[in-house]
């Protein structure tokens, strides 16, 4: 691959992940208002405004290219943001809000992926005031999924009925010295 041809891709990535941004800075507040948690509810909109910080850095490094932010749709953003709406449809309470979190975090690694490559790509040519902002979104992008895993793990065991898998009563486990147990008892394998 020519350098050129890896700028074109580097610009057409960008152009990828600026629509991506945009589509986010849309769905983001329906993502908030369905959350009936609180916590999940000031999560998506620190995130809305931490998105919007995200488009601006994107602006300006197409200023500092000389290019047009325009002109490129991101299908894979679009299909993540369409299955969010409709788990919005599918569910709700805590279990809406477990599919809200389940939701975001696909987003959250797509565009993990996204920045970390454009990242890379901004490296191999040369641009690092470009790939200095690309890494900062790039971590931002991670701080969240790690405080989206924080707040699941409180609202998936609500969306359970607040119990944990592993609490089972005790009567209810097969241990090995149980199913021996079992095994003598009815003569058969337990």
């Amino acid at each position: 691959m020519t350098n050129e041809s890896l700028k074109e891709l580097y610009i057409d990535e960008l152009r990828d992940i600026y629509n991506a941004e945009n589509q986010l800075v849309k769905a983001l507040p329906k993502l908030a208002k369905a959350a009936t948690s609180e916590a999940l509810n000031s999560a998506f909109k620190e995130h809305l405004e931490q998105t919007k910080g995200h488009v601006q850095r994107l602006e300006q490094i197409f200023e500092s290219l000389g290019e047009r932010p325009k002109g490129k749709k991101c299908a894979g953003m679009e299909g993540l943001v369409k299955e969010g709406s409709e788990m919005i449809d599918e569910y709700e309470d805590e279990v809406l809000d477990a599919a809200l979190i389940s939701a975001a975090q696909r987003v959250e690694h797509y565009e993990i992926a996204a920045y970390g490559t454009v990242a890379a790509f901004a490296e191999l040519l040369g641009e690092s005031e470009q790939q200095s902002l690309l890494r900062e979104t790039l971590e931002e992008e991670k701080e969240t999924d790690e405080k989206l895993t924080e707040l699941s793990k409180e609202i998936n065991l609500e969306a359970n009925g607040g119990t944990e898998t592993g609490e089972e009563s005790e009567e209810s486990v097969e241990t090995p010295d149980r199913q021996r147990t079992a095994k003598r008892k009815t003569g058969r394998a337990a």
